[in-house]
């Protein structure tokens, strides 16, 4: 992980419809809102779980701002996986008033 600029990366407007997105914030953040379809592996279980992310598909990471997003794609990328980082995380995909859901039948929003 030593260039961690050279990563794939897109911002939120770039993420294609039905793409896979892989969110890896913390439980409590995910439960406040999320993007419908989205998978969930908070990023300190990244290391156990990986497993889970499809191969042989781009997977679009995200978070809340987009630190913990650039981590997960650069470990995804040591196994072989497609990641590509999404820039400015759930705070850009708010701001630009893209659909959310929660587990907590309130509002939708982001931690």
């Amino acid at each position: 992980m030593d260039n961690l600029d050279n990563l794939p990366s897109a911002s939120v407007e770039e993420i294609p419809e039905g793409a896979r997105v892989l969110d890896v914030r913390e439980d409590e953040e995910w439960e406040a809102g999320h993007i419908e379809g989205a998978q969930h592996i908070p990023l300190r279980q990244l290391p156990e779980r990986y497993g889970e992310v499809p191969v042989d598909e781009d997977v679009y990471v995200i978070c809340r701002s987009g630190g913990r997003s650039l981590k997960a794609t650069a470990y995804l990328q040591q196994y072989g996986f497609d990641p590509i980082n999404v820039l400015g995380g759930m705070g850009a995909w708010m701001d630009a008033e893209k659909p959310m859901v929660s587990e907590t039948g309130e509002t939708p929003n982001v931690r």
